[in-house]
């Protein structure tokens, strides 16, 4: 990369960073906000845990949290301490917020990278297929497969997956990360991980597959109808080189673009397929975390997924200027 080059590149950062940085002050206060509309409070759930509380210590403890403060003041409070990178204090887990994000995040990357990767390679592999022999048996049967894995539901299909391949076969494990009570490292750990991450992870990624490969089908039967199109197929070349290298490198754009509006969703799947599968993630922190009440946990993890979106989508927009050369930055 050339100076000027990088220069373009720090530019096209800077301007990207300062324009959703009010979307994801906006989306920190709105989640505020919306929370406070839920029912009961962190309290009501140690009160109800402890058996019987009298409103006198309820409301100690919420003096001791802040809770009994006016809804303004615990908004200004949260948002100068989101500013100073502090997310609080979860007094369910007994830890810091952040603290806790950063031990859970790594599952949560490693199952949405595994998933996507999984989708995005056979969905481009399906839609090719089905576009290439249109009309003909091949697409036919991807046409049926495709619309059977977009109609199933996620949580569905994860429990089917439980009962046949770990319960029934036996194959692979139902739950966790890693096999319990069992020290591994080295290959032996990465093997474990890997048994563990193969059903969750087709599990997340069935429901984008379907979408993407419709996606590439239909993009890449408009493509292959394009002037530039016809022009190289009267150069000579050869229908592999026309599908792969012409109309595939172009279905490519609004796959990207899909890919980035996506990006939200696959979080949002994740709690389902994370919880169904017992996925030591994000997603389950954030279902333990509606379940016991605690929004600071919450909320840290809404904040810490709102501001992982927005960077993975300015990521997208820069790899829209590696595949297509029109596009500048």
């Amino acid at each position: 990369m050339t100076g000027s080059q990088a220069a373009v590149v720090f530019r096209f950062l800077r301007r990207r960073v300062w324009q959703v940085a009010p979307v994801v002050f906006g989306i920190a206060m709105l989640n505020f906000l919306i929370l406070q509309l839920a029912p009961g409070d962190v309290v009501d759930v140690l009160a109800g845990e402890a058996g019987a509380a009298t409103p006198e210590y309820m409301a100690r403890l919420r003096v001791h949290f802040g809770l009994d403060k006016p809804v303004w003041v615990q908004l200004a409070y949260y948002l100068k301490n989101t500013l100073m990178l502090d997310l609080g204090f979860s007094f369910r887990q007994n830890m810091p917020v952040l603290t806790l994000i950063m031990e859970r995040l790594p599952a949560t990357l490693l199952l949405m990278t595994t998933a996507m990767g999984v989708a995005v390679a056979a969905g481009l592999a399906l839609g090719v297929l089905s576009a290439r022999f249109v009309h003909r048996a091949v697409d036919r049967v991807i046409s049926v497969f495709v619309l059977i894995t977009y109609a199933l539901p996620t949580f569905w299909l994860g429990l089917m997956a439980i009962v046949l391949f770990s319960a029934r076969l036996g194959w692979l494990p139902s739950s966790g990360m890693t096999d319990i009570g069992v020290k591994l490292d080295g290959f032996a750990y990465l093997r474990d991980v890997a048994r563990h991450i193969v059903l969750p992870a087709l599990t997340l990624a069935t429901f984008y597959l379907a979408v993407y490969a419709k996606l590439v089908r239909a993009a890449m039967l408009e493509y292959f109808g394009a002037d530039f199109i016809r022009t190289a197929r009267a150069k000579g070349a050869t229908e592999t080189r026309i599908t792969l290298f012409h109309a595939l490198r172009n279905a490519l754009l609004p796959l990207m673009t899909l890919l980035g509006l996506q990006l939200g969703s696959i979080l949002s799947g994740a709690v389902l397929v994370e919880s169904v599968f017992s996925w030591p993630g994000l997603g389950r922190l954030a279902f333990e975390s509606i379940l016991a009440r605690d929004f600071n946990l919450l909320l840290g993890i809404l904040l810490f997924s709102s501001v992982m979106v927005t960077l993975l989508n300015i990521c997208v927009d820069a790899v829209y200027a590696l595949l297509d050369p029109r596009i500048e930055l």
